[in-house]
């Protein structure tokens, strides 16, 4: 039941009411708006020194890809350097490297992320490809790019040796000649193999026996001799029997005959031009 209170007498002491709801802070304004900005400068801050570090390390990260890059590019030559001497052996690395620089601006203009080349003293060199490429033909036109310019850079050689007089240009352009030569043979992880892939991946056990036959004819008492046995076992030989047996890449059987017929020809067409080089070369020695 509500109970009515008196009325107030004037002059009368009252208690106080009941406690009512707390007055609402004072509103701050601008100074809420001011701290708000101040927190989110401190965090851009904050954000913008990590970010910074970041870029930092990513620098670092780049600078020690060069670093293992040209620094196999000097190992290299001290290696050939002793076999050939440092001329010699400067532009014996020189002529690896346009191959290697060959690989690496076809595949980059076709998208492809890639290494820079690193080198293996004896071995020669490679880039390593991040992604596959879109279809076999830009798969064969990237191998076919190494020996291309490569066969290029020793025809300059060549010419500039003959037309200076000079047989060590001419030498140098014989070893380019025959290091291209050598990297089209029909076998992984040879840029030969690769194109050979593209054809028809059963060329491979042609270009095992054209391996071995090679190795033979020039001897296997060279421990790097029998490293390029292995590597290029562990490599072929599994894919070929895969291969004979009818494991092929759809993108391989995806392409036309006449494609195929035209990756054959421009291949065959650069182990021709290749061996004529040498045997030229070879002469004017």
């Amino acid at each position: 039941m509500h109970e009515e209170q008196p009325s107030q007498i004037e002059g009368e002491y009252q208690p106080p009411g009941p406690a009512g709801p707390p007055p609402p802070p004072p509103r701050k304004g601008w100074r809420n708006a001011g701290g708000a900005a101040l927190a989110v400068a401190l965090l851009a801050a904050k954000f913008k020194t990590v970010l910074a570090l970041l870029l930092t390390f990513k620098w670092v990260f780049i600078g020690g890809k060069l670093l293992l890059s040209f620094g196999s590019i000097f190992a290299s030559i001290w290696f050939y350097a002793l076999a050939f001497g440092w001329k010699l052996g400067v532009v014996f690395v020189l002529l690896i490297l346009v191959h290697e620089m060959g690989h690496w601006v076809v595949l980059r203009g076709f998208g492809v992320p890639v290494s820079l080349p690193y080198f293996i003293p004896g071995l020669g060199a490679f880039v390593a490809q991040k992604a596959m490429t879109a279809n076999n033909v830009q798969d064969a036109a990237s191998a076919l790019a190494g020996p291309a310019v490569g066969i290029a850079a020793s025809a300059i050689c060549q010419a500039y040796g003959i037309a200076t007089g000079n047989p060590f240009w001419v030498v140098a352009a014989h070893i380019g000649y025959l290091l291209n030569l050598f990297n089209l043979i029909p076998v992984l992880p040879l840029d030969g193999g690769r194109v050979a892939g593209s054809i028809d991946p059963r060329i491979w056990m042609l270009g095992l026996a054209l391996f071995v036959a090679y190795l033979l004819s020039t001897g296997l008492n060279h421990p790097i001799a029998w490293l390029f046995l292995i590597l290029v076992g562990a490599s072929s030989i599994p894919r070929a029997i895969a291969a004979w047996r009818g494991v092929i890449d759809p993108r391989v059987r995806q392409t036309p005959p006449l494609v195929r017929g035209a990756i054959a020809l421009a291949y065959f067409a650069t182990i021709a031009i290749a061996a004529i080089g040498a045997a030229q070369s070879s002469v004017q020695v």
